[in-house]
């Protein structure tokens, strides 16, 4: 995502090299999900979603990204 640290908007930029469902949601440290920025099929290709934090409290997230059989996790901050 960019930037990070965000405050309160983050893009995250993401790609998929075949079509699928992909789910995209953001979550606390504490493991609960605050967000759903995607959960739908879409066709191999770039994508890239704007996140805006501006009704969370600062501190450190997580985002989830899965799609097929791929899964990754990364940190966003959330500075204000």
């Amino acid at each position: 995502n960019y930037p990070n640290p965000f405050n309160p908007l983050t893009n995250i930029t993401y790609q998929i090299p075949t079509n699928g469902n992909v789910s995209l949601k953001v979550y606390d440290v504490l493991g609960k999900e605050v967000a759903v920025l995607v959960d739908e099929y879409k066709v191999a290709g770039r994508y890239s979603v704007n996140f805006n934090g501006s009704n969370l409290a600062s501190g450190i997230y997580l985002y989830k990204l899965q799609a097929g059989n791929f899964t990754s996790t990364k940190k966003l901050v959330l500075m204000k």
